[in-house]
């Protein structure tokens, strides 16, 4: 993958791994074209087998005239007459380098990269660069690795017809400046920036390398003159240790946050309640995977999303982000920030294990120079002797946003009741009827004006089009494409909506006043997203909501959306 992105060639990786740690088989997965499509794709034109287990069900799944590199005693080219192989003596050609067996495993690893290297024509510059890559600083490992690859090289040379295979590479230069990065690290750089200070976590799959990654670059960067670091990273016990200790430090004026999946959402969901009632800023990252229960670790999901949006007991109603790229992860993960005081309560940053753990191409990210950091409405001790007094849940400004003060504020008029239970505007406890629906009316005022602040949707108008579409996070990438397909395959015009946060803007409503249909693509069963989006609507624009649902775990694709797209235009007509 490195070796193609080197050649100026669009790429993107996605490893498939199992669920446990049992060493069973795992797939990694290379998309490079030179349209710059970067989402998954379910056809596999070229097939590496070397796994034993799986190996005959990866041939068999396979569309004619496809490529197979494999290791030659899995005998794979008894089981079609359609597809082309090359056997390879894997094991064999190890022992020319090195009688260590265990060293032989892993340099045969290496020797079909040079095959596939000589056969789809990679550079062999190219390759030794990402060679010393992947082994900086490790003499003795590039040069016996450099070794493998010349040696699968010169097999495939002397003993395959290259031009039996219908792929090859060529030199562009489309990925000039571009990065390769995943979205856990590219959200921890964002957290960095977002200047936090307290992080707290719980590991889970697939959430638990933004922390580690976060504590990496905190330890690279954060650490003070004297040796001191200006930061604490913890480790709780549990997903619930963890979510209280980061409200914990919301409350005390850190700039705090955990990152956790579905699960220990689950667990969380108490003190979530409390941050929101009182209201307490705090960032979670959702890396989604696939539920109910546990589900499934390392399968892809968005299957959280009423979960959230309702999270913990009573009326709650909270902002989603929602990344589609690492580019995103990043301006997102500080903007949690910002929104987080500014609005005094949890935000939600959701991705998904797609965009979490995999590689993903982007350009350079960048943060803008002048950008100060939003601490909301908090008030000073000069503040305080000005006005005398605050109400800490009192509705000033109408916004629904109340004042606050930081623990430790020089003035007698600081202090308040932080309390999850029945309040009045001046944070007394109170049962009375009237002071608890006042308070959740100001709560879901405070949501509304939301609206105008989270990032705005992104809205292309397709001339012509009488059908739209609304996509948000890593769906992304097949949508596009999938619009592309349609154009092209069927001369079928469609608008589309990047919804990139929660609560909606007043854009959603004029989108479906526009079209006749407007199909909500997500992956889940059961369509969380649209019923959202049926809430929203006014009662005459809900029949034209149609959804378009993907969740088996495995990235969504371009092809899927287009016909199934099509299959429910056709069944309009009926």
């Amino acid at each position: 993958m490195r070796s193609i992105f080197q050649m100026g060639i669009p790429v993107s990786g996605k490893n498939l791994f199992p669920s446990n740690i049992a060493g069973l088989p795992t797939w990694f997965t290379i998309r490079a074209n030179k349209d710059g499509w970067i989402a998954r794709r379910k056809e596999i034109d070229f097939l590496i087998a070397m796994n034993a287990e799986t190996a005959r069900e990866d041939v068999m799944n396979l569309d004619p005239n496809r490529v197979v590199v494999y290791e030659e005693t899995l005998r794979l080219n008894q089981y079609r007459k359609d597809l082309t192989f090359f056997p390879v003596p894997f094991a064999k050609l190890a022992t020319e380098i090195t009688p260590d067996s265990r060293l032989r495993k892993l340099l045969a690893n290496m020797i079909y990269v040079g095959v596939v290297g000589e056969l789809l024509e990679i550079d062999p510059a190219e390759m030794d660069i990402a060679l010393a890559k992947q082994f900086k600083g490790k003499a003795k490992a590039v040069a016996l690795n450099k070794t493998a690859l010349e040696i699968g090289r010169k097999f495939a040379k002397d003993n395959f017809d290259k031009a039996q295979v219908a792929y090859k590479t060529q030199r562009m230069n489309a990925t000039k400046g571009k990065i390769i990065i995943d979205g856990n690290s590219a959200s921890a750089l964002g957290c960095m920036f977002a200047g936090v200070t307290v992080a707290t976590w719980y590991p889970i799959t697939p959430s638990s390398s933004l922390c580690e990654t976060l504590a990496d670059y905190m330890k690279d960067y954060r650490i003070e003159k004297d040796g001191k670091a200006s930061f604490a990273i913890v480790q709780a016990e549990d997903e619930l240790a963890a979510i209280g200790m980061a409200i914990g430090a919301g409350w005390a004026g850190a700039r705090s946050m955990t990152s956790t999946a579905g699960p220990g959402i689950s667990l969380m969901q108490e003190f979530i309640g409390l941050a929101y009632y009182a209201e307490i800023p705090v960032v979670i990252f959702d890396i989604t995977r696939v539920g109910p229960s546990t589900g499934l670790p390392t399968r892809t999901q968005q299957s959280d999303i009423l979960s959230i949006v309702y999270c913990s007991h009573g009326d709650t109603k909270h902002i989603m982000l929602m990344p589609a790229s690492v580019e995103e992860c990043f301006t997102m993960g500080y903007q949690a920030f910002d929104l987080s005081e500014r609005f005094q309560t949890p935000i939600f940053v959701m991705s998904d294990l797609d965009l979490g753990m995999n590689n993903w191409m982007s350009d350079p990210f960048t943060y803008p120079k002048d950008r100060k950091f939003d601490r909301g409405k908090v008030l000073s001790a000069e503040d305080l002797q000005r006005l005398g007094s605050f109400g800490r849940y009192a509705d000033v400004d109408g916004d629904g946003i109340p004042y606050r003060t930081l623990p430790g504020t020089n003035h007698p008029a600081a202090s308040y009741f932080t309390r999850g239970s029945g309040h009045n505007e001046h944070a007394i406890y109170s049962e009375r009827p009237d002071d608890y629906q006042h308070n959740m009316d100001r709560l879901n005022r405070k949501y509304d004006t939301s609206r105008e602040h989270v990032p705005q949707p992104v809205v292309q108008y397709a001339k012509g089009a009488n059908i739209g579409v609304l996509a948000f996070g890593t769906t992304h990438w097949a949508m596009i494409e999938s619009l592309d397909q349609l154009r092209r395959e069927y001369e079928k015009p469609v608008s589309y909506y990047r919804l990139r946060a929660v609560p909606f803007t007043k854009d959603l409503i004029e989108f479906f006043k526009k079209h006749d249909r407007v199909y909500v693509v997500e992956q889940n069963r059961d369509g969380q997203m649209a019923m959202l989006v049926k809430l929203e609507l006014p009662a005459e624009l809900i029949g034209k909501l149609r959804s378009i649902r993907h969740y088996s775990g495995i990235p969504i694709d371009a092809r899927f959306v287009t016909d199934e797209l099509i299959a429910a235009e056709e069944g309009e007509k009926k």
